[in-house]
């Protein structure tokens, strides 16, 4: 099949697919007459690649997360890919709710102490106010 027609069937764009390529996360085809020429497997493929990238794993995540598929690895493989990846979403959460904690002190700091005042004098923009839980 061509790259539109796997683009289509996997629900991604063609420069996606281009990309993928570039960066080694998907085996180029062979060429028939110029044109790429790809096959199940590569839809299959792409199909994983598209659902590890909406689970958010990064690019070489989702390559560790590939080459465990093609080597026949155990799923205990996996597992502990999105243990891993669990573990980074927690934290991130955890510095997400920090920021928000911080923030919101700020904006409620400026509606007591300067709303009316000049842009500069607001209690947001004065980096010493700024604590994010770190």
């Amino acid at each position: 099949m061509r790259i539109g027609v796997l683009a289509k069937a996997a629900g991604v764009s063609v420069p996606t697919i281009r990309y993928y390529e570039s960066i080694g996360l998907l085996t180029p085809p062979a060429r028939q007459g110029g044109q790429r020429i790809y096959g199940g497997e590569d839809v299959n493929a792409l199909r994983l690649i598209r659902h590890c990238r909406d689970l958010d794993f990064s690019i070489d995540e989702t390559r560790n997360i590939l080459a465990s598929v093609h080597r026949r690895l155990p799923c205990s493989d996996t597992k502990a890919f999105a243990e891993q990846h669990l573990a980074s979403i927690r934290k991130k959460i955890a510095e997400l709710r920090a920021l928000e904690t911080t923030v919101a002190a700020l904006v409620s700091g400026c509606e007591t102490t300067c709303c009316g005042s000049a842009a500069p004098d607001c209690v947001i923009l004065q980096p010493g106010e700024i604590n994010c839980g770190s």
